[in-house]
């Protein structure tokens, strides 16, 4: 089943965000077994939310365990000021 990495955290510099983000997603995509697809959602507050789809959640395991291993993912994760809360799932077949 498809696993869902779901995190939600305050970045005060969207533009700062926005301009990493698809360094990020090349590098997800280059560097990440498993890595699906990516949606980031502006909330209130400067508080953002960002679904990531991964093809098992030992693909989400190992790829958490690298961390900003590569320069895109390091400056998107530097643009972030806080972590809320970092949650995995499971996509519902009826999605």
């Amino acid at each position: 089943m498809t696993a869902v990495e779901l995190t939600r955290f305050k970045a005060a510099r969207r533009d700062d965000l926005l301009a990493a983000r698809p360094a990020m997603l090349a590098d997800f995509a280059a560097d990440r077994k498993g890595f699906r697809s990516a949606r980031l959602v502006q909330l209130a507050n400067d508080e953002w939310l960002d679904i990531v789809e991964w093809e098992t959640s030992e693909d989400y395991a190992a790829s958490s365990a690298k961390g900003p291993n590569l320069p895109g993912i390091a400056a998107f994760f530097a643009a972030i000021d806080s972590l809320v809360v970092a949650e995995e799932g499971v996509l519902s077949p009826f999605a």
